[in-house]
């Protein structure tokens, strides 16, 4: 599914749904239009290249570490950073698809009242709502996809040393300081960026959607 139709696909009620509408039948309307628009971010982000090939979600080293991918590519040994930094990238794509049950799930046990603060809330109160859900649980799903592409890759190894002592130093993030859990991470949160920012587009001007309950709700 291309952006644009992810851009059609989350559908957001405002806080005054049109006459003859209920409340259970508007938040009906949420449930399906986030089903839509969360499905459609995975498709987006979980395929070749789509986050190796979008800088705002494309996973890079961690920033002091750049300094020994500096020094490696000194030494000619370029190609293996890129091949890391490919594999952790690729590592991602092949892991958010696995977000497509869970965020089913918290859809469909979304209350009417999880429907009305979703609406009525802030501009990324969708994206909160699925971060609130979903995080910890797809993190759990989400690592030993991550695990598993890569320790094929050499220099995972070596970055787990390099960046544990780094880490020890306060350089880097202890949440960083394992390449597998810095990917899982970046990966989550790439996936919640992506939908964030759509759900703004939206909000900003839900017309464009065309959509039939959108209409529906909006009444005249």
């Amino acid at each position: 599914m291309e952006r644009r139709e992810f851009t059609a696909a989350l559908f957001l009620l405002p806080a005054s749904a049109g006459a003859g509408l209920s409340e259970s039948d508007a938040a009906s309307g949420v449930r399906a239009a986030l089903e839509r628009g969360a499905l459609a971010a995975v498709s987006v982000l979980g395929k070749t290249d789509g986050f190796l090939g979008d800088p705002r979600v494309k996973i890079p080293l961690p920033g002091h570490l750049n300094d020994t991918a500096k020094l490696l590519r000194a030494l000619g040994q370029g190609h293996k950073v890129d091949e890391l930094i490919i594999a952790m990238n690729r590592a991602a794509e092949a892991a958010v698809p696995m977000a497509k049950p869970l965020f089913v799930s918290a859809i469909k046990a979304m209350s009417v009242e999880d429907a009305v603060k979703v609406v009525r809330g802030g501009s990324t109160s969708v994206t909160d709502f699925f971060a609130g859900k979903t995080r910890l649980p797809l993190a759990e799903k989400f690592l030993p996809i991550v695990t598993q592409a890569t320790e094929k890759v050499s220099l995972a190894a070596r970055y787990n040393a390099v960046a544990g002592k780094a880490a020890g130093l306060g350089l880097v993030k202890a949440e960083d300081a394992n390449v597998q859990h810095y990917v899982t991470g970046r990966a989550l949160d790439g996936l919640f960026l992506m939908i964030g920012e759509e759900e703004k587009k939206i909000r900003a001007d839900p017309v464009k959607t065309g959509s039939a309950i959108l209409k529906a709700v909006f009444g005249a």
